[in-house]
């Protein structure tokens, strides 16, 4: 991902954490707290979160404001849902240990394991992967019951990009032997990655060579030889660096699903279940939009630029953030999520309505191009504001 610097603003700060919130709440009432972890370990659905907060859809600053408004909008809450975030960029990432030993005091976690665990992957990711980024941020994610997601994202400031480590406990077997779930970034110069499951011997010989000391080291590099191999292609997530969304980053069937799903849904659900007072068509495509942030199967955040129409992007790519959208999306999001912990589910039913209808008619439907799309959301009035006023 490329560098961006700057801060999130104090009116998108604020709404991110309370988004955030909200939508955590939500997933975790329909599928639990390891699928919310599961979901945080997935790269595609990371970035797609963050597109759909405001964030810049293609930038590094996503990993670290999303994992901050996480902090920051699950801390009230965090004793009631039983999830905690820990540490953060820079001074916050030394920090884990500490706020690691303060939880498992407070709910009674091995704090030793943890402790090690945070130390580990954090030494893993920048020795045994050499790719060239140094780690600036750790963020460590952990549930009541002792399951966890570590974050990570490293930078290399020659060539101005980031790239993000995902971590999950769940099926973890060994923290050496390809132990990610996932690790988002451009290809580039060649990588040492000793975590790969072909590079065992290499492990191995390494703890011989340190045990027969440093003659049989000089002599065996003397003789080192770099093997060519094809490395395995898996699916990836290349963040471009240019700042406009263009037709190329978006999955044009999927964005003309997500439109005829508010145009058709909209009006059967949102009339009758939700009655939000000034609650307009351009919310119902933002709704869509979240809705399949909580509901996507995996496959589905391939292009994550396309959940920046929910709410923009602080920068003004693919348009400004739309105040008004925004703040109705989380009215609506709050008092579903309320009403389903109360048992009364049928306004967190009509938004998951909204991903189903989406991925049905996406199939069918066409609509306009993403040119078009855009052009059309800048002309509202909603947009009328010199982005400066932002």
């Amino acid at each position: 991902m490329p560098l961006h610097g700057g801060r999130v603003p104090a009116w998108l700060s604020g709404r991110m954490a309370r988004l955030g919130r909200v939508l955590v709440e939500a997933i975790v009432l329909h599928y639990g707290k390891k699928e919310f972890l599961k979901r945080l370990s997935h790269p595609f659905w990371f970035q797609s979160l963050g597109c759909v907060m405001g964030m810049d859809w293609h930038s590094s600053g996503i990993t670290t404001s999303v994992l901050g408004a996480l902090k920051r909008g699950l801390a009230p809450l965090e004793t009631e849902l039983g999830i905690h975030v820990c540490g953060g960029r820079g001074k916050h990432s030394r920090r884990t240990p500490a706020e690691l030993q303060a939880l498992a005091d407070r709910v009674g976690l091995d704090a030793e394991a943890y402790i090690r665990t945070s130390r580990l992957v954090a030494k893993v990711d920048n020795a045994a992967v050499q790719d060239g980024f140094e780690l600036y941020l750790h963020s460590f994610v952990v549930t009541d019951e002792g399951d966890w997601v570590i974050v990570q994202q490293g930078m290399n400031p020659a060539r101005r990009q980031a790239r993000r480590y995902h971590w999950l406990s769940e099926g973890l077997t060994s923290f050496v032997d390809e132990p990610h779930s996932a690790i988002e970034g451009q290809p580039g110069p060649p990588i040492v990655n000793l975590t790969d499951r072909r590079a065992g011997l290499s492990r191995d010989a390494q703890i011989e060579l340190v045990l027969e000391g440093p003659d049989r080291v000089v002599a065996e590099l003397s003789q080192l030889r770099m093997p060519r191999e094809n490395q395995f292609v898996l699916p990836h997530l290349q963040m471009p660096s240019h700042h406009p969304v263009t037709s190329q980053d978006v999955v044009l069937r999927r964005l003309h699903g997500t439109l005829a799903a508010a145009r058709e849904r909209g009006p059967k659900d949102f009339a009758e279940l939700l009655l939000t007072p000034g609650l307009g068509a351009r919310t119902v495509l933002a709704l869509a939009t979240v809705a399949e942030v909580l509901h996507g199967a995996p496959c589905r955040f391939s292009d994550p630029a396309r959940f920046s129409i929910a709410h923009g992007g602080k920068d003004g790519h693919p348009f400004p953030v739309p105040l008004r959208v925004y703040d109705q999306t989380l009215q609506v999001m709050r008092a579903a999520v309320n009403q389903a912990q109360l048992g009364r589910d049928e306004k967190l039913a009509a938004i998951r309505r909204l991903d189903e209808e989406a991925r049905r008619l996406e199939q069918t439907t066409s609509g306009p191009t993403w040119d078009e799309f855009e052009s059309a959301e800048r002309r509202e009035p909603q947009f009328s504001r010199k982005l400066a006023d932002y």
